[in-house]
This record gives structure tokens, sequence and C-alpha cells, in this order.
């Protein structure tokens, strides 16, 4: 299907249903409003009170009668709510939150969720509690209530699971299905790791944001469970994750040779391999971000000691009016000059920064020759526009050559398969030299990017682009350029992916005659890659 991210809809929608079918058989009820729980928190918290005692007593394997639960509301009422209530009107909400709320009166509950994959509505069965017979002292034959499967996923779901725990538990079950080869639900976990750690880079982000606005608003606990949680995220993933994708990247290798050899592949293994792709992008992204919160880690330290500082020494400082400390003293009593320097000397209590050698203050100073410039330059009227015109006409060009170079290789890259970067230089004429390395920098900066990206997915990029907004951005980026180039070009629509692999076993590749940024012609010595071209329908493998 065309949105990935909208399989297994009716799942999450069941996730939802539970809280919405609580919500509307609970809410508007007059028996609320007799025993004075006027608003919806009241009673939601009550409700839940409820389901918490019947899974506590489902837990010992307990009875759980109407009574039961009507000595447990007349409890917390009489410890907690308050409630002018007795215990008549305690047993007659248990049984109406048992009978009314949570099972609906005997009448089967459902919740419709949309399923886009059959593009049809699906009707989701929802239970919250099961009842038994069960005998009190052998002879009293009563019904005991306890908690389903849908109870107790509720339950468990309004739990407050630490953050580093989230991680813990969702990297847990994405090893499991890739142990398993179910790759489908390991490509949804790892999409969930992903969303885990873009999650924590945000977290560090709002808590920069707070303390750059008012760091005493910033609680210190907050900070160290943050630092903490940053630091069990970057423990946790990086080697995990490094070693999940050269598994992956090991079946896919399987599944490519196997495909080669047979031919082709059966629809599920089709389905295999393009999941395993998606993962394997997914653990890339993932270790970027890893690095991401690295980095914001020790940037929030900084920011948060600094900030603590500025606001220990703006502490120290006391301010006082000019105008009325100074001058009009000093009108009033003009001999109080002579004392001046009592007034004065606490703007000098600080060390100097570096030893003050008095004998040099009485030399007579030279001027230096960047002085004397500085005295002879003629200050002229800064020009914003011109300088912003100047600076875009700067990067198209830089873009321009940038397209040039890329296009050059994704040229050679289509007529041949796994071409190399030598054969592409043996190959190319004068004209398709200079555009293939147009200068020093360029190449080099094309070759990085290149090999640090080492697989470019155009059908990811497509989706992506479909999927969000984005700015515009001045700073070059190598896969949007790619992305454009294969879409200018019609008969380039079939890519789907990019691969660039360093050949260990090549020697370098020479480049003579290129231009640096100064104009001097120097020679470039690059590792020699494999450049090939995977090609498809850019809606599916």
């Amino acid at each position: 299907m065309q949105y990935d991210f909208l399989k297994t809809f009716p799942k999450r929608m069941k996730s939802v249903g539970l809280y919405a079918l609580l919500l509307s058989a609970s809410g508007q009820k007059s028996i609320w409003k007799d025993n004075e729980f006027e608003t919806e928190d009241e009673q939601l918290n009550m409700v839940f009170a409820v389901l918490l005692f019947i899974m506590e007593q489902s837990l010992r394997e307990m009875p759980c009668t109407t009574d039961d639960i009507g000595v447990f509301i007349d409890t917390v009422n009489t410890r907690y709510f308050q409630k002018p209530m007795n215990f008549e009107d305690c047993r007659s909400l248990g049984d109406f939150i048992i009978n009314k709320v949570l099972s609906n009166e005997g009448a089967p509950m459902y919740f419709s969720g949309f399923d886009f994959e059959e593009s049809a509505w699906q009707q989701i069965h929802i239970s919250y509690v099961g009842n038994r017979i069960v005998y009190l002292d052998q002879e009293v034959r009563r019904t005991s209530y306890y908690l389903t499967d849908d109870g107790y996923n509720l339950l468990l779901g309004t739990l407050e699971v630490e953050n580093n725990m989230k991680l813990t538990i969702q990297e847990m079950i994405f090893r499991m299905h890739l142990e398993k080869q179910s790759y489908d639900q390991a490509l949804e976990d790892i999409k969930g790791v992903f969303n885990l750690l873009r999650i924590q880079i945000q977290r560090i982000q709002e808590a920069m944001n707070r303390i750059r606005r008012n760091v005493l608003d910033y609680n210190v606990t907050d900070y160290e469970k943050i630092q903490q949680e940053d630091l069990d995220t970057i423990e946790q993933t990086r080697d995990k994750f490094r070693g999940y994708r050269e598994t992956v990247q090991n079946r896919v290798r399987e599944l490519e040779e196997q495909r080669i050899n047979v031919h082709l592949l059966e629809s599920g293994e089709e389905d295999k391999l393009r999941n395993l792709r998606e993962i394997e992008t997914y653990l890339n992204r993932a270790i970027d971000e890893h690095q991401r919160i690295l980095n914001g880690h020790f940037d929030l330290k900084t920011l948060y000691t600094d900030e603590l500082e500025k606001i220990a020494e703006m502490s120290l400082v006391q301010r006082f009016s000019l105008r009325k400390e100074l001058f009009s003293q000093i009108l009033e009593q003009p001999e109080s000059l002579d004392r001046m320097e009592t007034f004065l000397h606490p703007l000098f209590n600080r060390d100097p920064q570096r030893i003050l050698n008095l004998n040099r203050i009485f030399e007579p100073r030279r001027m230096t020759e960047t002085e004397a410039d500085e005295e002879d330059t003629v200050e002229l009227d800064f020009d914003e526009e011109a300088w912003l015109a100047e600076q875009e006409e700067r990067r198209r060009a830089k873009q321009q050559r940038m397209d040039g170079s890329l296009m050059i290789l994704l040229e050679a890259a289509m007529r041949r398969p796994g071409v190399h970067l030598s054969e592409i230089r043996a190959g190319a004429s004068e004209a398709e030299y200079q555009q293939l390395v147009p200068s020093v920098d360029l190449f080099r900066e094309i070759m990085v990017e290149l090999l640090q990206a080492r697989i470019i997915d155009i059908r990811q990029l497509r989706q992506e682009r479909a999927d969000y907004i984005l700015e515009e951005k001045e700073d070059f980026s190598l896969k949007e350029r790619i992305l454009k180039i294969v879409e200018d070009r019609p008969e380039w629509k079939g890519i789907i992916r990019l691969r660039i692999e360093k050949d260990p076993a090549a020697g370098p590749v020479l480049f003579e005659r290129v231009p640096d940024e100064s104009g001097n012609l120097l020679s470039v010595r690059c590792s020699d890659v494999v450049i090939s071209v995977d090609e498809g329908d850019p809606d599916g493998i």
C-alpha cells in the first residue's frame, strides 16, 4: 500500500476504543450526580480505582463480588473522596460501574476501526471484565468478576514506564521479531525505536529552550533525569544497533544472492527483502540519531553550567542610579571628588587576566602596520541586498557544478551496472572530465557524502518529501540533489536505489589538473569506489 504507516490500523484503534467506550458509558449518568460526583475527573478516578481493585483481586485469585466492590468503594470514599454516601449507595454505585459502565448490561461492545489494507470498516470487540460463579463458604453461590485481556491492556497502558525502559522493551521486541524472521513486525518495531530516539532529541531541545528562557524555572531533578536517560540511551543503542545492522545486511545479501541464482523470488521472499532493506535504512537513521543525542547531551550540560554561572555572577551585582547616587551627591558635596576612588574601586575588584607590566605604561607606543592600515581605511556603506544576491548566485553556481558531477556518475552507472570510478575516469572526455571534477573541494565533498551514505533509497526520499513540508536549506544536500536529478530525467524514473561501495582491492584513482578555490591546479588521489543502480517500480520493488 502507498502509506505503509497505516498498516495494522485497527489494532491501534482498539487501544483508542478501550478509552472511548469507557468514557461514553460512564458519562452523563444521574447516579453520579446523586452521589455528588459532579465532574468527569471524579467519575473516571472512581471507575479506574474499581478496575484496579478488580485487577488486584484477579491477580491474587480471590473472589470479587459486588459486595466486595461495595466495601472497597465505601472504604475509599470514607478515607479520600468523602462524599455523602452510605454503604447501600456505595454498593449501588459499584453495581452501576460493573454492570453498566464495564459490562454494558451484558450486551457486546464494539468499536469501529477502518482497515486501510482491506478498505473496509472493521468491528472491534471490546470486553473489560468477565464473570464466573464461585461458592463462598461452600454454600453461597455468588458471581465473581475478573479482568479480561482488554481490561489488563487498558490498565497496563495507564502505567508510567520510564523512558529508558520504553527503549529497552521496544528493542527487545524488535530483536525477538528479527530472530523469528517476522520482518514486517520488526519493521514496525524499529520505527517505534526510531520515534523514541527522536522524542529523546526533542526532549533535550525543549530542556535547552527552557534553560535559555529562564534557568531558574528548570528543576535540577529534571536535569538529572534527562541526563541519566541520555546516558542510558547512548549506552544501549550504538553497539546493539550496529550489530543488528550487520545481521540485516547479511540477510539482505543472502536473499539478493538467492534472487540472482533462481532469477525470481516468491512473493513472500520479495516482501522479506523489501522489509529488510527498510529495516536497514531505519537502523542507519537510528545510529545517526544516537550521535545527535550524544552531542545534545554535552550541549545541554554546557548550557546548564554556563547559565547557572551567569545567575551566580548576577547575584553579586548591585544596581544603583548614577544620577541619584553619584551626580547628585557630587553636586551637593564637591569635596567628595577627592574620594572618588572609593566609589570606583568595586569596578576593579577582579584580577587582571594577565600580568600587568607597569614599566610598559610609560614607554612611547609605536603604531603597528595593521593599525596604520585601519587608520587609512575608508568606511563604505554595506548593501545587504546586493550581498545576499551575490551569496545566492554563488550557491546556485556551486549547486550546478555538483549536479554536473553527479550526472556523470549516474550516467555511467546506468550504462554499466557496478561501474568503477577508475572506469569512469578512463572513459571520460575532456569536457566530461572537467564536469566530473569541477574543483578539489567540491569533488571531495561529493565522494565523502556518497561513501558515508552507502545506500541512497530514492523511493524513501520521495515518500519523505510527500509526507513532510521542509523548508529550503542553503546548505548542499546530496540526497536531495540526486532525487531532483533523477526526477528531471524521465528515462531515469525507474531508479529506486543507488549503492556506493569502496573497492579495497583496487588502487587509488588519480585525477590530475584539478583546480582548487584559488585557481591552482592540483593532483587528487581518490579511493576507487563501485557505483551501482537498482531499477524497479517506483511504488514497489
